[in-house]
């Protein structure tokens, strides 16, 4: 069982001392929290992508690779990256070229995201949504397992004899969760690919996503990659940590509270109704005990304990108080639960293990040619020299 934070660089001013944090101040204190996670011995930081104000987290290769070089043991994902509008062909290039800075210790999460106008700002159309979602993913997919890609769809321009570069890492792709709260059709995908599928179980009543979970579990036992009790399911969660639960809600009222999200609704509704946890240690690990139970066993559980304007160094306590107090007992807890055949999620050590055995793993080594990735069938030194070649044609 992993456990971790996410988080999706939000800013807001503090209610209580009215300080609104400079970009400068939030990227900084992100990078603070993910060391804490990494020393406190979480299993993951995770980084949304966002495009507007007030979220700063724009371009998470480039803070979490910063983030890698700082970090030891902590596996690095997102929370999600935007598949319908970044280009599937600079997502296989900058994600390989992630986990080989990471060493491996990368995975992602894709999906739609929330942000309507995002759509018209990269020049899509967010009602052909789904369908991008789905095509762009195919494409990454095979960019990260094949050479040489020849491929035609709707939504960009067509690849003839096409190599993404950097191979990923071992020639092993990082590992993808598809993110989704609203979609059958993504739970189908990462069914289909035996992918992971990830319910962000926040701000919806309890459980509110047992539904698609559950077809994903189905439909991943359909497609033969396992019993659908051995599916990789993540889910999100929120929490707010004190040792004495009254000093949590007496502390966290004012942000929740007067936050623009939920402006006018009451914390004591919210933390009956909803996943969201304001409490002691041993609340936050009861109400997770409940996920155990109503969704069955799963792989990944992340928090959001950073947002609603919370000063860094709050936010810094609720992960030392995650890392130490929290988790150690879910992880004791959920696994004497956990049925014997549920497997972990997979990192790059497991997924090379399983590809290469004991063996080497592969390290590609480029063929010379004139640069313009066209002068033969052959990209690198181990390709099959006799794959024909499909040059792009001349309209």
């Amino acid at each position: 069982m992993q456990f971790g934070i996410f988080s999706v660089g939000d800013i807001a001013p503090d209610p209580v001392t009215g300080h609104t944090q400079s970009e400068a101040e939030r990227i900084g204190n992100l990078v603070r929290i993910a060391q804490r996670a990494d020393e406190v011995g979480l299993d993951v930081f995770a980084l949304g992508e966002h495009h507007n104000p007030p979220f700063i987290p724009s371009s998470p290769t480039t803070l979490l690779g910063h983030i890698a070089a700082l970090t030891e043991n902590i596996i690095l994902s997102t929370a999600v990256t935007l598949v319908t509008t970044n280009d599937p062909v600079k997502l296989a290039e900058d994600y390989a070229m992630l986990q080989h800075v990471a060493k491996g210790r990368l995975d992602l999460m894709v999906g739609r995201g929330n942000t309507v106008p995002v759509y018209p700002w990269f020049g899509k159309d967010i009602r052909k949504g789904v369908a991008l979602a789905l095509e762009n993913y195919n494409l990454l997919h095979r960019l990260w397992r094949e050479d040489v890609v020849d491929w035609e769809g709707e939504f960009r321009t067509p690849l003839q004899g096409f190599t993404a570069t950097p191979r990923p890492l071992d020639d092993v792709p990082p590992f993808v969760w598809h993110g989704s709260i609203r979609s059958p059709e993504i739970a189908e995908q990462a069914a289909f690919y035996g992918n992971g599928f990830f319910a962000n179980h926040i701000l919806a009543p309890n459980l509110h996503f047992k539904p698609l979970v559950d077809l994903y579990r189905a439909r991943f036992e359909h497609y033969g990659h396992g019993t659908k009790e051995q599916a990789i399911v993540g889910l999100g969660g929120q929490a707010f940590i004190a040792r004495r639960s009254q000093d949590a809600i007496r502390t966290f009222r004012p942000y929740f509270e007067e936050y623009p999200v939920f402006k006018g609704s009451s914390l004591d509704d919210y933390m009956v109704r909803t996943p969201l946890t304001v409490g002691s240690p041993q609340q936050v690990i009861d109400k997770v005990l409940t996920f155990q139970e109503g969704f069955g066993d799963y792989q990944r559980q992340l928090f959001s304990v950073d947002g609603m304007a919370l000063p860094v160094e709050m936010a810094l306590e609720q992960v030392e108080l995650l890392g130490t107090e929290v988790v150690p007992v879910l992880r004791k807890e959920m696994e004497s639960r956990r049925a014997a055949h549920v497997p972990d999620a997979p990192t790059h050590a497991t997924l090379v293990r399983a590809k290469y055995g004991d063996a080497e793993p592969r390290r590609p080594r480029p063929n010379p040619n004139r640069g313009d990735n066209l002068s033969g069938t052959s990209p690198y030194q181990d390709s099959d020299p006799n794959a024909p070649a499909s040059f792009p044609q001349v309209v």
